[in-house]
């Protein structure tokens, strides 16, 4: 069965997989004042879609967008379960992201990733899709244990 991408509820049971180990990555190499990441209920607030990608029912990666302005919108907690990596399942998700995001009507996609090693896939993913480096945006700071990036859409 191919993998299938759907908006779901982030306090869903079955995700607790998923949450723990995006956490943990989270905070293997990165300073506590420099993770930015969102816990799954703060991603349950209204102005933030969450997506599930499933293979056969099993959740095997997730990414959420939040809404900054009627414009602009933020990429949070995109993760994929590191035994599907390899697959190219975070192109899907992210690709499934920004087609939600202009189907919202946004003109901009952003995001915030970190500068470890930890990071060097997600942001040779994020450049491919064509996200360019900019300053820190809505609530962000010169942090240098951030890259901030964002991709205007077409």
């Amino acid at each position: 069965m191919p993998a299938i991408i759907a908006e779901e509820h982030p306090l869903t049971p079955d995700l607790a997989l998923l949450f723990e180990r995006h956490t943990a990555d989270m905070h293997a190499d990165t300073p506590p004042e420099s993770i930015h990441m969102m816990d799954k209920g703060a991603l349950a607030a209204p102005g933030i879609r969450f997506f599930v990608l499933r293979e056969d029912g099993v959740p095997l990666a997730m990414g959420a967008f939040k809404r900054i302005d009627a414009t602009h919108a933020e990429i949070k907690s995109m993760h994929v379960l590191a035994e599907a990596r390899g697959r190219g399942l975070s192109k899907a998700m992210l690709d499934h992201l920004i087609a939600e995001a202009r189907k919202d009507g946004f003109t901009r996609l952003s995001l915030e990733t970190g500068v470890q090693p930890t990071f060097v896939a997600a942001r040779a993913l994020y450049a491919w899709a064509g996200f360019i480096e900019c300053p820190p945006f809505e609530g962000y700071w010169d942090d240098p244990n951030s890259i901030f990036m964002t991709k205007v859409l077409a």
